[in-house]
């Protein structure tokens, strides 16, 4: 069994093979050259000194030996040839497998204009690049973020908290326009500038100016001129699938699989960030789910696959963000709704986003309520039309609304 990718899916997709009893030999090639590790806190936690890197790992070098899975360190899988069922690394070495699963995640997106390899710009993919940001950040007075969805957000506030001036660049018209409706967005809004970080919305970055091969201002594309001895980029990733495309797989935006997680190659599964899968949560249209518990999911799913183990049906999906004192949990996928209905007021710091599709409830975001969050998968998975005036009313707990139905 060859495994491309050391991150979550990859990491999970082994010990769920091993806890079902698979005998084979199981290799993991990791582009790092850490073991695998825990990746959401990297731009919380850790960058903000809280967490050290060894409460990151999955597990220790020695428990990965027990368990008989070989990590084999800076193999970054740059080839598939499906006839002969090898993976070429980029070391020029080859691997044998009966079965591949492709969890290589992807690579963060980066600026494309002048200065943009400027010293002192980064990116949050990686140990190494919050270890690159923790050693200049002593250094910087002024730090500019840009995108303003959740990895741009969550820095943003770990960095202002340390004392520096932040300022946050998104080219849409509101943050987290991506992934969450406008009245979260503005709350979000609200609650950085209230800390001293400034918001820059529906701007792009034309250049980087620097002095001596080192980032020193971030150009705008109305012309402000915005001082930065530190940038960080949280734009987006590019899904890591060009390899299994050469070789022949599907892909649109990642490397579309089905619900066993098969890709379109003969013995060659994908997991995680670089897949594409009808999700029953999104109206059966293809969608990429960057999340923890999608990957821990899909690891599961491809597991009991191969080892000829009966279906599992996928969960209702979940996401979560640790910004100041506030704790954001999502249930459900809001990439498809027509209404939307705000339980609660903002302005208390404890409300909650809920997102309807014909009527039914189709996600829920929660900020600072732990009790709709607990009761949000029951009134999704009810998939039945429900009270909109019940739902605003946060008296009312979700799970009767649920119960009750419309």
């Amino acid at each position: 069994m060859v495994v491309v990718g050391g991150g979550q899916s990859g990491a999970q997709f082994a010990v769920a093979l091993r806890a079902l009893g698979f005998k084979g030999s199981i290799g993991i090639l990791c582009a790092e050259c850490d073991p695998p590790y825990e990746r959401p806190p990297l731009c919380k936690e850790y960058l903000a000194g809280g967490k050290p890197f060894e409460h990151l790992l999955f597990r220790s070098d020695q428990e990965w030996r027990t368990l008989g899975v070989n990590i084999l360190f800076g193999e970054r899988a740059c080839s598939i040839d499906p006839t002969a069922h090898r993976v070429t690394a980029n070391s020029g070495r080859s691997y044998g497998y009966s079965k591949l699963v492709w969890a290589a995640g992807g690579s963060a997106r980066t600026l494309n204009c002048a200065g943009a390899n400027a010293a002192g710009i980064h990116s949050i993919r990686s140990r190494a690049d919050v270890d690159s940001i923790r050693i200049e950040l002593p250094d910087a007075k002024n730090v500019v973020v840009v995108g303003g969805g959740y990895i741009g957000l969550e820095s943003a506030a770990v960095i202002a908290q340390s004392g520096k001036r932040v300022c946050v660049v998104e080219a849409l018209d509101r943050v987290l326009a991506r992934v969450a409706g406008e009245p979260l967005s503005r709350f979000y809004e609200v609650e950085h500038r209230a800390r001293g970080v400034e918001i820059r919305l529906g701007r792009r970055v034309s250049a980087i100016e620097e002095s001596k091969g080192r980032c020193v201002r971030v150009c705008l594309d109305d012309g402000t001129l915005l001082p930065a001895e530190l940038v960080v980029v949280g734009v987006g990733m590019s899904p890591e699938v060009e390899a299994l495309v050469v070789a022949g797989a599907v892909a649109e935006r990642g490397v579309r699989v089905n619900a066993h997680c098969q890709t379109s190659i003969e013995d060659v599964y994908a997991i995680g960030d670089c897949v594409e899968q009808q999700n029953i949560y999104a109206r059966g249209e293809w969608v990429s789910v960057e999340s923890v518990h999608n990957a821990n999911q899909q690891a599961m799913i491809a597991a009991r696959a191969i080892c000829g183990l009966p279906f599992l049906p996928s969960t209702i999906p979940w996401f979560w963000s640790n910004q100041y004192d506030l704790r954001l949990q999502t249930v459900g996928l809001s990439q498809i709704y027509d209404d939307l209905v705000v339980r609660g007021d903002p302005a208390t710091r404890s409300f909650s986003l809920i997102y309807l599709h014909d009527g039914k409830v189709a996600a829920i975001d929660s900020v600072n309520a732990v009790r709709d969050y607990s009761h949000a998968r029951f009134v999704i998975a009810a998939d039945t039309k429900v009270d909109r005036s019940r739902l605003a009313d946060p008296t009312v707990p979700l799970k009767s609304i649920a119960q009750a139905g419309s």
